[in-house]
């Protein structure tokens, strides 16, 4: 087993995760010890940041927007769809990756409350995020842009924000202006160099991953779909331009890395930014330089979009 040597907060950052464990193994335990842990994780809303929450159809949100007076057209604005394995969180428990970002950046930001698998499986979180999007477009919120709009995910949320460009382009409908894929899950296969180098890194294992693979797709036909896992896809032209982060020490690290490539060959314009020393899950780290580095990053790639 590979032993990793994490500075000192970021290991601080892991050890502190792991208090946070269920009591038992049932989902309404470990959603609750999730909850927890992201409210220990998020630090207070920067002063120049409001929220509220609202819903589309059965989907609740939550959208947070600088106090300041909205630019002529609305905010520019980011659907951001959370992590969790698909099946933990909600759009209250990443306060901390809003607030992070609206540090940085003049922006809204738009969080949503997706269906849960293994009650929900693909592709209802697709199609909860897909009803939120078109919201966006027909302008429910007057304050927030219809048309300067991206789109970001970490993790199993990573995987939908990719699914869903995807699904845009089937639909003819029109791309984000950016795609911010945090590490994502982008496959099922398990050859890839870091799904076995690194598949019992800190915070997140292949086996972990599998088991909440089974609850996300458990149909197997629905396994080869590039909605559902997207580096199944064989033609990725039309897609929006990308910036994808990966950690180091992930199991997932070279899935981002294939799907940046795979962009960049079909002539995306894709920036990746590697983690160095991260490891999954590891923006909710406070402190950590190179998370630091990774929101400037992300923030960088937004602005550039808007």
């Amino acid at each position: 087993m590979t032993h990793y040597e994490l500075a000192p907060n970021l290991a601080a950052y892991v050890a502190a995760s792991a208090t946070f464990r269920a009591e038992n193994e049932t989902l309404e335990c470990k959603r609750a010890a999730f909850a927890r842990a992201c409210r220990h994780f998020t630090e207070q809303a920067p002063v120049n940041v409001t929220f509220f929450d609202d819903a589309v159809d059965a989907c609740a949100v939550r959208i947070y927007l600088p106090v300041s007076e909205a630019p002529a057209g609305g905010w520019p604005t980011l659907l951001y769809i959370h992590g969790g394995g698909w099946n933990l969180g909600s759009h209250t428990t990443h306060d901390w990756f809003a607030f992070a970002l609206l540090k940085r950046l003049q922006v809204a930001i738009v969080a949503i409350d997706y269906r849960l698998a293994p009650e929900h499986p693909f592709p209802a979180p697709l199609d909860d995020a897909l009803t939120v999007w078109r919201a966006l477009r027909d302008g429910k919120w007057p304050v927030l842009s219809q048309e300067r709009l991206m789109v970001a995910g970490d993790s199993a949320g990573g995987t939908i924000a990719a699914g869903l460009c995807i699904a845009l382009r089937d639909h003819a409908m029109d791309q984000p202006l950016l795609q911010v894929l945090v590490y994502p899950v982008l496959t099922d296969s398990v050859q890839l160099p870091s799904m076995q180098q690194h598949a019992h890194a800190p915070m997140l294992t292949t086996a972990g991953l599998l088991t909440s693979l089974e609850g996300y797709v458990p149909e197997p036909s629905h396994r080869h779909l590039p909605q559902a896992l997207p580096l199944n896809t064989q033609d990725p032209s039309g897609l929006a331009p990308a910036f994808i982060g990966v950690a180091e020490y992930d199991p997932l690290c070279d899935q981002g890395k294939e799907y940046a490539a795979l962009l960049q060959a079909a002539g995306i314009p894709t920036t990746l930014h590697l983690g160095q020393g991260l490891v999954h899950a590891s923006l909710r780290a406070k402190g950590v330089e190179q998370v630091e580095l990774f929101y400037d990053a992300i923030a960088e790639a937004v602005q550039r979009a808007i």
